[in-house]
């Protein structure tokens, strides 16, 4: 796959390798994940932990806390800041409001695929590598999320249809292309859509495939409509750069190529489940179409306005993203 690292590859081969000898100085982390068991960002982090004790010999133990169960996400950064926590997972917009750069992958509908998306996230991760350094945070696996669409309780052929209508989206950057297809945006969270659906607080949402499954949205919608593959948002581990620093070199080592490894997993997992996610979709009741021909022009130029306005703003970086789109 086009999106994958190269270094990764080697990574991959050397899964079977045996474990590096371990010695006395064992060391335990807990990582809070914010979301459930069966989500794909819980699982490549099941699997890096497990290649972390394969990697050290069984010396570095990692335990993975799901559900925002060891601490909530909106606070995870903080906590890896602050030396809290010394590893944790969080979703990259919720630092949108301190540089445009962390908004890269909230830009919806200019790199819905996966290899854009990759793409993309490779001209903005030297940056937003830059920026987490000042957090007293070290970058160790990005994800991303499968495709984002509209689910509906009606067919949607035209994006007049969305006007008036409230919209649940999740991140600023949503919020103002709900705005931009003249829909009032309503920022709700997972836990709370099949409530807000239930009492008419939102009658749309735009979230990703994966999401849909995991709050059941056929019983509140009965229509997902493609939309170019949504914004693919990133999801960052990170460790704190004093914890790293305290490691063994062997241990860095194990660190480093289990996160790898995850990562890698991680884009795989992901480029795979949309089919599988649409398929629970309809299993489910819900009718997967594309958008017609008129909707999809316009959602296009709704996607190109925010990404001219976001580059305004994003510097020379901004201006990478944008060539790169124009390009692809």
């Amino acid at each position: 796959m086009k999106f994958l690292p190269k270094a990764f590859l080697s990574t991959v081969a050397m899964v079977a390798v045996a474990g590096f000898a371990s010695t006395a100085s064992a060391v335990t982390w807990d990582l809070p994940a914010p979301l459930g068991e069966g989500n794909m960002h819980t699982i490549y982090l099941r699997h890096f932990a497990e290649r972390v004790a394969h990697y050290s010999g069984g010396d570095f133990t990692i335990k993975v806390h799901a559900s925002q169960s060891l601490i909530k996400e909106k606070e995870t950064l903080k906590a890896v800041r602050n030396s809290q926590i010394q590893i944790g997972q969080f979703f990259l917009y919720r630092m949108g409001n301190d540089h445009p750069i962390y908004n890269t992958s909230q830009i919806p509908f200019i790199a819905g695929k996966a290899d854009t998306a990759w793409k993309i996230w490779m001209l903005s991760e030297p940056k937003t590598q830059e920026l987490m350094a000042k957090q007293n945070a070290k970058i160790l696996i990005a994800v991303t999320w499968p495709e984002t669409g509209f689910y509906t309780k009606e067919p949607i052929t035209s994006l007049d249809q969305f006007k008036g209508v409230k919209f649940r989206t999740f991140s600023p950057y949503t919020s103002r292309m709900a705005e931009l297809m003249g829909s009032d945006p309503v920022q709700i969270q997972v836990s709370e859509i099949a409530q807000a659906f239930a009492t008419n607080l939102v009658q749309v949402m735009y979230t990703s495939a994966q999401t849909g499954v995991d709050s059941q949205a056929w019983d509140f919608a009965k229509y997902y409509t493609h939309a170019r593959g949504g914004n693919r948002s990133m999801t960052l581990t990170v460790v704190n750069e004093k914890a790293y620093a305290k490691l063994s070199d062997k241990n860095k080592t194990a660190l480093m190529m289990a996160a790898k490894d995850a990562q890698t997993y991680g884009w795989i997992l992901c480029d795979s489940l949309n089919a599988k996610l649409m398929k629970t979709l309809e299993k489910n009741g819900m009718v997967v179409q594309n958008p017609s021909p008129e909707l999809d022009k316009k959602i296009i130029e709704v996607g190109e306005t925010i990404l001219n306005e976001w580059a305004k703003g994003a510097g020379a970086e901004g201006e990478a993203v944008l060539k790169a789109y124009k390009n692809q």
